[in-house]
Formats: C-alpha cells, sequence, structure tokens
C-alpha cells in the first residue's frame, strides 16, 4: 500500500504527547517491541518527551493533523566513551503500520542522527519482530549479534537481535 503523501515528519511536541502515549501503550499491550509491560501515563511520557534535549531529538509523523507514529535517539549508554553512538527507536499506530510510515521516520531519525555528528546507531530489535527486522536492514543497519533470552514477556523468554548502522 503507498503511503499518503499528506504525511509530515516533524519535531514532536508537547501538544503530541496524548497520541504518542496512545501509540506507546498499544505497543507495551500488544507487541515486543518494547519490553516495557504497563502502560505509561501522559505525564511519564511528558517527563520522557522533556527528558530529550535537542541533542537527541523526537519525531513524530503526521497524517491529517493526526499523530500516527513517532521516532526517538537516545544515549547508547551513560559512560563518555560511547558518547557518539546513539540508539533509536520507533513505533507506529497499528492502524497506520503498512504503509512506510515506519520507513519515512527510520530515514527522518537517520538524518538527525547524521546531522548531529553521531558516528554509529543501534537498535534493538526483539525475536519475532520480523517488520522491524526488516525495516532496518533496508535502512542499512546490520544485524551483529543475538542477546538470548534477556527479556520475559507474554509468559514467554525473548530474545533480542542488536543491529548497527555507522553514519560515517
Amino acid at each position: 500500500m503507498k503511503i499518503s503523501t499528506l504525511v509530515t515528519i516533524r519535531p514532536a511536541e508537547s501538544a503530541d504527547v496524548p497520541a504518542i502515549t496512545e501509540i506507546y501503550n498499544e505497543v507495551i499491550l500488544t507487541t515486543t517491541a518494547t519490553f516495557d509491560i504497563e502502560p505509561k501515563s501522559v505525564a511519564e511520557r511528558m517527563e520522557w518527551l522533556q527528558s530529550h534535549s535537542k541533542n537527541y531529538p523526537v519525531l513524530v509523523a503526521v497524517i491529517d493533523g493526526q499523530t500516527v507514529g513517532f521516532a526517538a535517539l537516545r544515549p547508547w549508554s551513560q559512560r563518555r566513551a560511547y558518547d557518539h553512538t546513539v540508539e533509536s527507536s520507533f513505533y507506529v499506530h497499528s492502524t497506520q503500520r503498512g504503509r512506510g510510515i515506519g520507513r519515512k521516520l527510520k530515514e527522518a531519525i537517520i538524518e538527525e542522527a547524521r546531522r548531529l555528528g553521531f558516528h554509529t546507531i543501534i537498535a534493538r530489535v526483539a525475536e519475532g519482530s520480523n517488520e522491524s527486522l526488516h525495516l532496518n536492514q533496508r535502512a542499512g543497519f546490520v544485524h551483529v549479534g543475538t542477546l538470548r533470552e534477556v527479556g520475559r514477556k507474554f509468559g514467554r523468554s525473548i530474545d533480542v537481535h542488536i543491529m548497527q548502522k555507522i553514519l560515517d
């Protein structure tokens, strides 16, 4: 299915937080795309957004004025030697998946990482998230390892694939 030409990718604003919260809570409750297991409040997601600085942006995908997905960068580690490495994540509302929105978000967050001077981007992809694996591979990420049974959700142990993209 082709993506609407009306998709806009832009920096997240406070007004996007209720939609971001709804999207993220749906992902928490129905997928292994995040290992959070309890839904978040709008206040918690507002705090999360405010914790991101201009060096670790949050972007949203908007269609017809409605936020339908988001992507974010965050530090890979608090240790200073990792300052040039970030982790990326993205989430799309279930009604909008399969329309290319995740790809657009991923491309935009990669460009933000490049613009900000980061050297490496890491993505963690849970076992069974084949669409996310494929999307990351199409964006140039390489599978560099698998952490076996590091998460537990929906009553089962889950592997996590580590993917990496070097920007320079």
